[in-house]
């Protein structure tokens, strides 16, 4: 069972209770000042049994210890400070961004292929290099266990092109 403690100076510790041959014995999982996602990705990795990540964010919050925003609030507040300070999104982000409001975004929705082709993109737009990298890497391994109809082994060859306009025969 993971449990939440104020340690010194401001900080807070995740830590696990388990029962053994000499009693019931605790140890800390992760030290921490904010609770993020990384400090709980840590916790639960080191865990012998994980809380999920809504049960340490709850006991984080009885426990008196900050607690990060879910990435998906922090982008919308800034997104939210940025456009009442005037600044304006380019018109194809603004769409994606209404429908993906107004309609949500399941992967068993029925969409418009507008609608498919813009969740598409809207996965895409924030991946990193790496990401981008390791997508064209699995796409030429996909390319490369095709099958290539037979074809081992003997050159390619098109059909003979005739400048003349007339015919081959």
């Amino acid at each position: 069972m993971a449990y939440i403690v104020s340690s010194r100076k401001g900080s807070y510790e995740i830590r696990e209770s388990n029962n053994t041959d000499k009693g019931p014995r605790s140890r800390t999982l992760v030290s921490f000042r904010e609770l993020t996602d990384e400090v709980i990705e840590k916790a639960r990795e080191k865990a012998v049994r994980p809380a999920s990540a809504e049960e340490l964010r709850r006991a984080a919050r009885r426990a008196g210890a900050p607690v990060a925003r879910e990435p998906v609030e922090q982008a919308a507040r800034e997104l939210i400070a940025e456009l009442a300070r005037g600044n304006r999104l380019d018109p194809t982000l603004r769409q994606i961004l209404l429908e993906m409001l107004q309609k949500g975004y399941r992967e068993d929705a029925a969409a418009s292929p507008a609608g498919e082709a813009a969740r598409a993109v809207a996965l895409w737009m924030a991946a990193t290099p790496a990401d981008r990298g390791r997508a064209l890497f699995d796409l030429l391994l996909l390319a490369d266990a095709l099958p290539s109809g037979g074809r081992r082994d003997k050159p390619l060859t098109f059909p003979r092109l005739n400048s003349t306009g007339g015919s081959d025969r």
